[in-house]
């Protein structure tokens, strides 16, 4: 499955699972067009929320309407995107009709939020984290169950083609078994973040800290990329960023069943980068996302092969995401991150946040969603 991007190229969605299916993961422009247009709304336009409505609205295939409560931002995003229906609440909203809903309020009131549009038979893809516990997650489970819709989790490295070659090549067996990851990520979060003092940022209870925020990222691609997460060690602490007390470091060993794995990371360094690698009992593969490219070598006497890819614009892997998700609303696609992939993350950030106050190793499955 492959997403279209506009003027600058494409990013390629490769979600086949036939190990032996050659993907092409070259960003190229194609030109389609989408004779079904579809009515999506964004809840919450704050800086993640406003990129969401900017995204789907460059797919070309959806008629975008937000919500938002404050009047200030809701009037100014409105205006901004020439964004004709635009809700003061949420109950104005659900009394209109909708083929799909992005939710990108806070992340505590993102699984309450997905349950009521679930339940109006609306589509939902939902910023991650999916939550900052397992509240609710059971309910909102049983009811994509029932009514037949799709339910997303927003973990946009799943839409890199980078992390696409880099899993296609494992499946396809370059490397032989996989039995090792290591992921190493930084950049200096007050750059891109100025506010992130008044931002959901500052606290772990609205999804702050860079265990929910930004380590996250990794674990969930490391699951992509190796499977799932089974025990885990973390430890975490504040370090360096100024005004706030949250986590701003984090080192994470984990067993991916008998895969091996190491995560660190930090919000502070200069450099913004991102390298994830594993290696397997026949080679090793390594995608480096600052350098665009996915390398991979099988001896010790040859050099790297590498996979290069042109730089991405700031909006390209999130309007890949929108592109996947309408595939997916009409069935023509899976989903890169599904509901219940969120929910293993999220039982993994949680597992993580518990395991930094224990200092303790912490198995997923004790971490159980309750009916």
């Amino acid at each position: 499955m492959f997403a279209r991007l506009g003027s600058s190229g494409l990013v390629c969605l490769a979600f086949a699972e036939n190990p032996e299916q050659q993907i092409d993961t070259k960003p190229r422009l194609i030109v389609k067009e989408y004779p079904v247009r579809h009515r999506v709304l964004v809840i919450g336009v704050g800086s993640i929320g406003e990129r969401h409505l900017r995204c789907f609205q460059a797919t070309g295939r959806a008629d975008m309407a937000l919500v938002e409560i404050r009047e200030p931002v809701r009037r100014a995003v409105a205006e901004r995107y020439g964004i004709q229906h635009a809700f003061a609440d949420l109950e104005s909203a659900l009394a209109d009709r909708f083929d799909a809903a992005v939710i990108a309020t806070p992340a505590p009131l993102h699984v309450a939020m997905a349950t009521r549009f679930v339940e109006s038979g609306v589509h939902v893809l939902i910023e991650k984290p999916l939550s900052v516990c397992l509240d609710g997650i059971e309910a909102l489970r049983e009811a994509v169950q029932r009514r037949g819709v799709i339910a997303a989790v927003a973990y946009v490295y799943r839409c890199n083609p980078l992390l696409v070659g880099v899993r296609q090549a494992i499946l396809g067996g370059r490397i032989g078994r996989p039995v090792e990851l290591v992921a190493v990520a930084g950049q200096h979060f007050p750059f891109y973040r100025p506010q992130y003092r008044e931002i959901y940022y500052a606290d772990r209870a609205t999804g702050g800290g860079a265990i929910q925020d930004a380590l996250t990222h990794l674990v969930n691609a490391g699951e992509w990329l190796v499977g799932k997460v089974d025990c885990l060690v973390a430890d975490a602490a504040h370090q360096v960023l100024d005004g706030v007390n949250v986590e701003d470091t984090v080192h994470l060993l984990a067993r991916h069943g008998q895969v091996m794995a190491c995560y660190s990371l930090n919000q502070y360094q200069a450099p913004n980068e991102v390298t994830i690698t594993v290696t397997g009992t026949s080679g090793t593969v390594r995608c480096e996302l600052h350098q665009h490219r996915w390398r991979w070598i099988q001896k010790p006497d040859e050099p790297w092969h590498d996979e290069s890819i042109a730089p991405l614009e700031r909006d390209t892997l999130f309007i890949a995401q929108a592109h996947a998700f309408l595939d997916a609303v009409e069935g023509r696609a899976s989903v890169p991150c599904s509901l219940e992939e969120g929910i293993q993350t999220l039982k993994v950030n949680l597992a993580a946040l518990a395991s930094v106050e224990s200092r303790s190793w912490k198995k997923i499955d004790d971490f159980s969603v309750m009916a």
